[in-house]
């Protein structure tokens, strides 16, 4: 075969693969936020704990205000999952992938996080949580204008992948990965803690355009902060409603430019403190 032939024969192809790719895209429904709700279940959460986050996720589906966010969006609706994560090998879909585009269809989400109790599970590798949530935008049959990762956890990476190599993975696919580091010291593991967990979410967690976190010290800070946290991530930087829920308690904090957090602390510390008890 000749080499013009060749060259006609990949160009061909190419073609092929680009309209098989835009006629893909085309056919799923359009979005705009795909919006992946990624929850710490590891041990270091009491059962009490483990209660509020689900409530406190269901009450901010169903607020007014992350409604009007949601119906303010180019098609007035987004697609969300709810998975619930721990070690590297424990993640668990609670909501498949879902439509919401008013009070009924949030409705229905919150009637599936009731539907059963959290578990616990050991570890904590929010890596491999990034990575499930990532492999997740791939089985979805929607195409989002924006993607997102939004996790919630209250201590550093122990197993799985470096969380930043992971973490760049994700934005190196487009994905948003927004933070709710959990400073609340409940359950058990505490050992395995670091303090200014906050700023380890900042500079080795969340990343992508317009990333972001909201720290939580308080459990009676947790609902109020997961509704401000949907409401400027669906509303986006450019809409008043960031603007009202940026100037709001507790402070968002942007993500770094450069790391200058040890992204392996949690590694070390389990390393180091291992002997105590496997929980985290």
């Amino acid at each position: 075969m000749s080499a013009a032939a060749k060259a006609l024969l990949a160009g061909g192809a190419a073609l092929a693969l680009g309209f098989g790719l835009l006629s893909q895209s085309l056919a799923a429904e359009q979005v705009d936020v795909e919006l992946v709700l990624a929850v710490d279940v590891s041990l270091s959460m009491s059962p009490d704990e483990l209660e509020i986050q689900r409530h406190g996720y269901a009450a901010a589906l169903t607020d007014d205000r992350v409604l009007e966010a949601i119906a303010q969006g180019a098609y007035g609706k987004i697609a969300v999952t709810y998975v619930e994560w721990a070690g590297s090998t424990s993640q668990i879909v609670i909501v498949p992938w879902t439509v919401i585009a008013n009070r009924a269809d949030a409705e229905r989400v919150v009637d599936q996080l009731s539907a059963k109790p959290p578990n616990s599970a050991r570890r904590t590798s929010i890596s491999s949580a990034l990575e499930f949530g990532s492999d997740l935008f791939a089985e979805s049959t929607y195409h989002g204008m924006k993607r997102v990762i939004d996790i919630s956890g209250d201590g550093p990476n122990n197993q799985g992948p470096p969380v930043d190599i992971m973490r760049d993975a994700a934005v190196a696919q487009g994905i948003t990965i927004n933070g709710l580091p959990l400073m609340t010291n409940g359950g058990f593991g505490n050992a395995y803690d670091v303090e200014d967990l906050d700023r380890y979410y900042a500079d080795c967690v969340i990343g992508g355009p317009g990333a972001f976190m909201i720290p939580v010290n308080d459990w009676s800070q947790f609902p109020e902060a997961i509704r401000r946290k949907l409401v400027m991530e669906l509303a986006g930087p450019a809409s008043r409603q960031w603007a009202t829920e940026e100037a709001a308690y507790p402070p968002v904090v942007l993500a770094q430019a450069q790391l200058k957090y040890d992204c392996l602390a949690g590694e070390k510390l389990w390393r180091d403190r291992s002997w105590l008890f496997d929980s985290r």
